[in-house]
């Protein structure tokens, strides 16, 4: 019998496996980096920097005559300090379009893309500049990808409405397979869809969840944030209802596969439901519904996150709520938004006199 892991410590085994074997196909040096770093950041987040510098060597060893015929263990820290300013700026400029080297598939970054691919680079330079094992930092001479605003995608109110009705009742529009799939999921992914629009929690926050987390006499539930913290969310009539419904009916009559006993939410294999899994999920019924709007996981925090400033008005709230460490990273998102006052700019000049 499979002996059952919690769901975060699994994750985070996963991830610090995953990081050693990453860190092989990277210079000897640069595990001191990634060791630094480790109290200060999540392991996603070191995966995703191992990630990015690596493409900064791969960049170094295919681009730059110096480094042309290097192994990437033969990068010494003399080499950073060799990187002149227009070496980062050609850096950039690859960056938008290159081929990846492990299987050659042609890969482009936007904006976002740049940026954390500079800010991963900054960070790998910055650790060494500051221990005084490196004299130059050429990272510091060259200007950050400039990120321009962009609109926030959510839902409105009568979108959730037609969205969660959508996921209730859409029966009358499926046949065949597509159905009887339908059928076995309805309870699950109706209450998935109000869970995620009803507490705005993330949707690794949702996958982690289990039984145990959730709290009918308090109606709320446990969430591991960011870090590894824990935290209480507390949810609504609404909430509470699907969640029963779900776990009072198809979730207990399900035989969770082994190693899944506490798992809230199962897939149809009878495991616990993976983050992808519920993207798709969202994106399946979204599309039927907005079609006009890329509709994700992320998009239902943000139409809860929109939902709770207009109600509350209270930036610090929705910051609490959403788990946000820093106030202005909500306020940006949310408070400096007004679409009610910017809709009334429409009306508010006139062209010609009636």
């Amino acid at each position: 019998m499979a002996i059952e892991k919690n769901y975060h410590e699994s994750t985070q085994l996963s991830y610090t496996l995953r990081l050693r074997e990453l860190l092989k196909t990277l210079p000897p040096f640069a595990k001191d980096y990634f060791r630094a770093i480790e109290p200060t950041s999540s392991a996603k987040t070191r995966i995703n920097y191992a990630y990015d510098i690596r493409v900064f060597f791969h960049f170094l060893m295919e681009e730059n005559p110096v480094y042309r015929n290097y192994s990437m263990n033969q990068f010494r820290l003399e080499d950073l300090e060799r990187i002149e300013p227009v070496d980062i700026e050609e850096y950039m400029e690859y960056l938008k379009a290159y081929v990846r080297t492990d299987d050659k598939e042609l890969l482009t970054n936007q904006e976002k893309g740049l940026s954390r691919k500079m800010s991963a680079l900054r960070s790998f330079y910055a650790y060494y500049f500051k221990r005084q094992a490196i004299e130059k930092n050429p990272t510091l001479l060259v200007d950050m990808p400039k990120l321009h605003e962009k609109a926030i995608v959510r839902l409105d109110a009568d979108e959730v409405a037609s969205l969660l009705e959508y996921v209730e009742h859409c029966e009358f529009q499926l046949s065949g397979q597509a159905l009887l799939y339908y059928k076995k999921t309805k309870e699950r992914d109706l209450a998935i869809m109000t869970l995620l629009l009803g507490t705005g929690i993330r949707v690794s926050e949702c996958v982690g969840l289990d039984l145990t987390d959730v709290d009918f006499k308090n109606n709320g539930i446990t969430v591991t944030r960011k870090g590894g913290s824990q935290m209480v969310v507390y949810f609504g009539e609404e909430v509470e209802k699907v969640l029963r419904q779900y776990i009072e009916g198809s979730r207990s009559a399900i035989q969770p596969a082994a190693g899944h006993e506490s798992a809230l939410f199962l897939s149809t294999q009878r495991k616990r439901m993976g983050v992808q899994a519920i993207e798709n999920m969202v994106k399946k019924y979204a599309r039927q519904v907005t079609p006009h709007k890329k509709i994700t996981p992320h998009k239902l925090r943000s139409t809860y996150g929109t939902a709770l400033y207009k109600e509350t008005g209270d930036i610090y709230l929705v910051a609490d709520v959403l788990g946000h460490k820093d106030v202005n990273t909500t306020r940006k998102h949310y408070a400096a938004i007004d679409e009610d006052r910017r809709r009334k700019a429409a009306s508010a000049v006139k062209l010609r006199e009636d």
